[in-house]
Order: C-alpha cells, then structure tokens, then sequence
C-alpha cells in the first residue's frame, strides 16, 4: 500500500463518518431535513441556543447522542476486532472471541431480572454488563495461563467454551425470571441498542475507545511482528508474552465498556478489520485508524437504518448488522486478492 494512497484514504474515510454522521441525525420516528439539522448543530457549536426549542432538543438532546455514541462504538469494536486477529492469529476471531460479550450479557440478565437497582435505571444495567464481562475476561486469562499460557489456541478454545457457559447461564436467568417482560428486555440488550444514548453516557466509552488507539497505535510495530508469527517476532525483540498479556488486558476493558454502553452488536469487529485491510493494507499504523473510521461509519449507517425500516419503531442495531455483515465477510472472503495479514 502506497503512502500517498494511504494519505488519501483516512481524511476521505474521515470526511465520510462527518457526513453520514449529520445525515443520519436526520433519520428517525420524524424525518429532519438536513439544512434544519446543519442549522441547529452551528448554532450549538457557536453557543447559541436554538429557537425551536422541540427541534432542538430531538437534534441536540436525543439524535446526535446516539450517532456519536454508533460512531465510538463501531470505532471501537473495529480496532479490537483488528488487534484481536493479531492477538490470536485468526482471520475469524472477533472482540467477542474472549467471552466478554457472554459475561456482558450475565451481568445484564441479572439486574434485569432481579429487579436491583431499578432506580438506577440504565446506569444499573450497564453496570452489571461491565462487571459481567470484566470477570469473564478474567475467568478466561486465568483458566489459559493456568492450562500454558495465553497461546492463540488457548485462548480461543478457553475464550469459546466459557462464552457458551455464559450464555447458556444467561438463558437460565430468563428462564427463571417471574417478570415476563425481563425476557424480551434481556434480548433487545443482547442483540444490541444505542436507544439509551445521551450525553452522560459517551464520555467514558470516548475516553476509553481513544486511549486503546493510542497505545495499540504505539505497539503497531510489535503488532505487525506479531502477526508474522511468536518465533519471528521474538527474534526481532518483541516481548511476546508481555505482548499477549497487554493486549488482552486492554481488549477486555475496551470491549467491556463498549458492550456496557451498547450490548453485544456483532460483526462490526469481525468484518470491518477484513474491508479495512482491502483499502488501507496489513501495516497496523494505517490500519488501526482505517478500522476505525470504517466501524464509525458502518455503524452510524446502521443505526439510521435501524430507525427507518420498521418507523416509528426501531429494530436492535445487532439484527441489521448480522444480516449485512454474514453476506459482505463471504464476499470480502471470496477475492483472490485477499490475504489475511499479507504485507
């Protein structure tokens, strides 16, 4: 990959997310034309407040939240789908592969059909989400260093079986539920939503999402050693148990405040890597920040369209991302051009 192809590539990727992003403010149960959306973000930029108050607070208040919040999520799911087929040296591999998402989903399953901290409200279930991914990830680095180390094979052995425990603990939880109603809330969660996005709640997953880039960005030559295999990069120097242990340390945080925000939303960091690779190429310098904008913007994209085909309902991001995502990861994987990690 050229570098003047590459210096091309990430502002227009960049121009697009900005793009889609206005465009995708508009979309919902009340179509916004974009002029109108334009008008109220520049007064918002500039301090001013908008008169109309009710098109302002749909724009300012609920919309451009949860575009912002798509955009970090899918960044962020798209950078740890990129680091986690390096970690473990698998095209298939996805941000999920650890059991976060299972363990994401336990911690859910269980405020929801408790009853705890109802109060609490959203906080509250992102909470348990939080904790239940974090001990899954834990449950899985200890059980693999415990068997040998964090090998590729380990961990997605260990990361698959626990997964599945989890889930089927999380099935268990709905079943036992007397709320009717906890079954149907645990599975839109599950399969994935940005509907309770507001300000509050995108700082952290901002500051999280930015602060994985940067120190992946910072690794990006051991990553790319990595990927050509443990033996070789040890002989150029990279500290490759040190390596792994970061790596998971820092996917596991990532992806369990990413699923604490959002809920488990696949394919994102399974396919978005894979198109990113075709555009940007194998380096991870070019292609961390590629992945990124991609997920974005994919997102983003997604969620609009989540708000458009079945109004003035919406269906979970997840369900719109699997039936888009499963046909274009066959795609990307049928061009002869396409080599997973090839420079």
């Amino acid at each position: 990959m050229s570098r003047a192809r590459t210096s091309l590539a990430l502002p227009l990727l960049g121009l697009l997310l900005i793009a889609a992003m206005v465009v995708a403010t508009g979309f919902g149960a009340q179509r916004i034309p974009v002029r109108d959306v334009v008008e109220v973000l520049g007064q918002r930029l500039r301090g001013q407040v908008p008169a109309n108050a009710g098109l302002d607070t749909i724009v300012w208040q609920l919309r451009v939240p949860r575009t912002i919040l798509a955009a970090i999520v899918g960044a962020g799911l798209a950078v740890a789908g990129a680091a986690m087929q390096t970690l473990v040296r698998n095209p298939l591999a996805d941000p999920y592969l650890l059991g976060v998402s299972s363990g994401a989903g336990v911690g859910a399953a269980a405020v929801i059909t408790s009853g705890l901290f109802a109060g609490a409200g959203l906080w509250a279930l992102s909470a348990g989400a939080l904790a239940g991914a974090l001990l899954a990830a834990a449950a899985v680095f200890l059980i693999a260093l415990a068997q040998g180390g964090l090998t590729p094979l380990r961990l997605v052995l260990t990361g698959t079986v626990l997964g599945s425990a989890f889930a089927a603990f999380s099935s268990y939880l709905i079943f036992r539920s007397s709320d009717p109603s906890a079954a149907q809330s645990v599975l839109f969660w599950l399969l994935g939503s940005l509907a309770g996005a507001d300000w509050t709640r995108i700082l952290l997953p901002a500051c999280v999402v930015a602060a994985g880039l940067a120190a992946l960005l910072l690794a990006s030559n051991w990553l790319d050693a990595l990927n050509l295999g443990p033996d070789t990069a040890a002989s150029l120097g990279v500290p490759v148990r040190e390596l792994r242990i970061a790596l998971f340390i820092l996917l596991a945080i990532l992806v369990g405040v990413l699923v604490a925000v959002s809920g488990g939303i696949g394919f994102v960091g399974l396919v978005v890597p894979h198109a990113a690779r075709l555009v940007i190429g194998p380096r991870h310098r070019a292609l961390l920040p590629a992945s990124a904008l991609c997920g974005a913007l994919f997102l983003v994209a997604a969620d609009a369209a989540t708000r458009i085909l079945v109004r003035p309902t919406e269906i979970p991001v997840g369900v719109l991302t699997g039936l888009i995502g499963a046909p274009a990861f066959l795609l990307l994987m049928g061009r002869r051009s396409y080599r997973f990690g090839a420079a």
